[in-house]
């Protein structure tokens, strides 16, 4: 059993990385952990914040070196990969507003012993040699040894890639490896761990957008195994997670860790779902499990880091899809004396979301009725279908700000339209989404729309008659008199499908 606890300041000392996404958090030895760069409100970070880990302090070393761009190291960045090698951390790539870079850095920590923020660590920008990489963001890097780098795969502005280099830190020389066989898709938000002489790839957002769930290993990186490179798709037993981009998987001891990023909703959304579920690889025996673990988790996000210190991991970071976090978090086992401040024990086992196959998002409301099926509801429609149908209306009915999915909704629909605050975001979507359906009608209403759709038509109908007169029965049927029938449904499951042709005609009339 392990529990997650929320870091406090009685945990260390110094202050802690600011809120952030993108970012990376990599062990240098056993002494530190060293946060570089990430994104938060649209700005680009640069700076490195280290976790002393004898000392539990955390500071801001004093560094020189090689400037660019009239700063000493790497101009700010996110979506970029950082590995150790020693006491060195290597930087390559990531993003910095739509630039993607293809700059390489390297930071000399000095030595595995810190003596606090005394020590002035150097940055050098690197020329390298051989096959150079192409400038990219989201790809996902290891060290192999004590030697080498390998990095694989990423997004170069136009492009999915599933390349594979291999660089001597020794020589400074990139090298592309020639796979045979089979090749993983093209893929960025991936994550790639090396264990013992494999590379294990895993999940991503692959070419044309599709969030994958799988796993392969690449043999042939270490070179006293004069192995042919090939890729192997894994696949293992047990409750294997979702398909997911934006996780994290970090080593700790037998098994791998892996922990939330996003995927896809399912058929019914074209919307990101977040996770905060913890699962592992056990590398004995070769399968995936859920870890059990005593209390609530973090919040949901993704492109956070987790890293090994000691038994513990710690989460720093990420992002929803609205909100970057700057809360810190410790996954430890139940015996670690902090394991007795989580909340009262309360197994969680995330159940799996299974997605169902993304074509059957084409399908609309009406495609039953016009096979004469139009006396079933929405929920037989979804038995039939083996689908679910959003909950709808909440107890008391949500302003537009506190509604998640409409203000989702409108806001696919503006984008790229530049909005600087919340309250115009907010206010733009609820406008476009209302002419949206204003102009819909019912064979093309989907399905996924219909929560969301009855939420605003009781809003609206709640607005409108609040601020004339008191509701009255009369409004909601009686004969003579203006009626909206749908006012008192609980939950679009309730409705059936010759009531959504009512309901939009009714929603027309209160859309300004």
């Amino acid at each position: 059993m392990h529990h997650w606890v929320q870091a406090s300041s009685s945990d260390f000392s110094g202050t802690p990385p600011q809120a952030r996404s993108g970012h990376t958090a990599v062990n240098v030895g056993k002494s530190m952990v060293v946060v570089f760069g990430g994104l938060v409100d649209k700005k680009f970070l640069s700076d490195i914040i280290v976790y002393d880990i004898e000392n539990k302090l955390w500071f801001e070393p004093e560094c020189t070196g090689s400037e660019s761009e009239g700063q000493v190291g790497p101009t700010p960045r996110a979506f970029h990969v950082a590995i150790t090698i020693d006491c060195h951390m290597f930087i390559f790539g990531g993003r910095s507003g739509g630039k993607r870079l293809g700059d390489f850095w390297v930071l000399d920590t000095g030595t595995y012993m810190l003596t606090f923020a005394a020590d002035i660590w150097q940055w050098s920008e690197l020329t390298s040699f051989g096959d150079l990489p192409t400038p990219r963001d989201f790809a996902a890097a290891a060290a192999i040894g004590s030697q080498k780098i390998v990095l694989c795969g990423g997004w170069d502005g136009k492009k999915w890639l599933s390349d594979v280099y291999v660089m001597d830190t020794m020589s400074l020389e990139w090298l592309e490896l020639s796979v045979s066989g089979s090749l993983p898709p093209p893929r960025c938000g991936h994550t790639a761990t090396m264990v013992e002489k494999r590379l294990l790839v895993f999940g991503g957002r692959g070419g044309g957008g599709p969030i994958m769930g799988d796993l392969w290993a690449l043999k042939g990186l270490i070179d006293k195994e004069r192995e042919t490179p090939g890729w192997t798709q894994l696949k293992l037993p047990g409750q294997a997670p979702s398909s997911r981009c934006g996780h994290t998987v970090t080593s700790g001891g037998h098994y791998l860790l892996l922990f939330g990023g996003h995927g896809t909703g399912g058929w019914l959304s074209r919307y990101d779902v977040y996770y905060n579920d913890t699962i592992i690889l056990d590398r004995v025996t070769a399968q995936w499990k859920r870890l059990p673990i005593g209390n609530e988790p973090p919040p949901p996000r993704a492109y956070h880091t987790m890293t090994c210190i000691g038994a513990r991991h710690l989460l720093i970071g990420g992002f929803d899809g609205k909100l970057t976090f700057g809360d810190l978090w410790w996954l430890v086992p139940e015996d670690d004396p902090i394991a007795k401040r989580s909340s009262v024990p309360q197994v969680i086992n995330p159940p799996e979301i299974k997605e169902s196959e993304r074509e059957l998002d084409k399908l609309r409301v009406w495609s039953r009725q016009e096979r004469g099926q139009d006396g079933y509801s929405i929920v037989d429609l979804q038995q039939k279908m083996g689908i679910s149908v959003s909950s709808g209306l909440r107890l008391q009915i949500p302003e537009e700000s506190e509604d998640q999915e409409f203000v989702e909704l409108g806001t696919r629909l503006i984008e790229g339209d530049v909005v600087d605050e919340r309250a115009s975001m907010i206010q733009m979507a609820a406008q476009a989404l209302r002419q949206h359906w204003k102009q819909s009608t019912p064979r093309t209403l989907q399905l996924k729309e219909l929560g969301s759709l009855l939420r605003d038509y009781q809003r609206l109908v709640t607005r409108i008659f609040t601020t004339q007169s008191s509701l009255t029965s009369a409004d909601f049927g009686l004969p003579g008199t203006k009626t909206f029938t749908f006012y008192h449904i609980k939950s679009s499951s309730e409705l059936r499908i010759n009531d959504i042709s009512k309901l939009l005609e009714e929603y027309k009339t209160l859309v300004i």
